[in-house]
This record gives C-alpha cells, structure tokens and sequence, in this order.
C-alpha cells in the first residue's frame, strides 16, 4: 500500500493557505526531487477560478512553477486543494481533471475551522484510492508518526468520468 509521508511543517502550511483563502478552495503543489515520491517544497497557487466548489490552477502561474520544476529537478510530489463546505474526498469533478497518476492528491476541509481533516488519494482514468497519510515531524524526532485516515482500509470508488 502506498502512504504519503509528509513533514507536518508543509501540511501546517497547507492548512493554513486553506484558512486563508476560505471561502474559496485554495490550491497548490508540493514538489520533490524527480523520482524520489518525497514532497519537501510547500508551492501555493492561485485558484483562478476564484471559486467555493472548483479550483483552476492560473495558466500563467502553472507554466512558471513547472519550468521552475524543470529547472530544478523537482516533480509536483503531492497536488492539493481545499473543500470549503463539504469532506476532503474527491468531487467528480475532482476526479475527471486529475491528469498526474503518480501525484499524491491531498484534500483539506476547512468546513470546520476548528477541525484539522486532510485526507490523500491515489487518483488515475477516475478511479479514486484513498491512502493513508503519516505526518512526521522532522524537527523533532524524524521517527515520530502521526497517521490521517478516515474509515479501516483504504477504499477504492470508480467514477464514471465524462469524456475518458
């Protein structure tokens, strides 16, 4: 099973781009070194859409950070964005727009702004696969584990996505 291990200083800042940009979804990327599956940089984007139920990454802004990518030999490790009203899972629409299957796809609910609920999935041809997240913070202890996940096991759900 694959998990997402990420430093709880990058999830901190996530988190707290989502906060900041309630009630629209915010969005953005973690990136690592090509190959590695090791998010290690926190990259936050603009939401183009500007929108409480979709997020668009702003074209001008995607081309600067994957030539940044490029340049230094880094890869988008983890694709997040946030869900203002509802649970960090997937929406359809969520599913059908997701175009790296190898990303780590992390949603964070800012319904509750009390709450801390991030989940992370799998994502490829719209079939959804949760997976678990363990958060370490380096900081501290290298080995200490923190781990998000909703329900048992992972789940898998397949969403009829229009046009693939």
């Amino acid at each position: 099973m694959v998990v997402l291990t990420i430093d709880r200083a990058i999830v901190d800042a996530i988190i707290a781009h989502a906060r900041r940009d309630h009630p629209d979804e915010a969005c953005g990327i973690v990136a690592g070194p090509v190959g590695s599956d090791k998010p290690s940089r926190h990259v936050p984007m603009q939401n183009a859409a500007r929108s409480m139920t979709f997020y668009e990454f702003d074209s001008m802004e995607y081309l600067k950070v994957w030539r940044e990518l490029d340049d230094r030999d880094e890869e988008a490790v983890v694709i997040y964005h946030s869900h203002t009203a509802t649970e960090a899972y997937p929406s359809r629409s969520d599913a059908s727009i997701a175009g790296w299957p190898d990303a780590h796809y992390l949603l964070v609910s800012t319904r509750d702004p009390a709450a801390e609920e991030i989940r992370s999935f799998r994502i490829v041809d719209g079939a959804v696969t949760e997976e678990p997240v363990r958060v370490v913070d380096a900081t501290v202890d290298p080995h200490a584990v923190q781990t998000y996940m909703f329900g048992q096991s992972p789940a898998t759900v397949d969403y009829e996505c229009s046009g693939r």
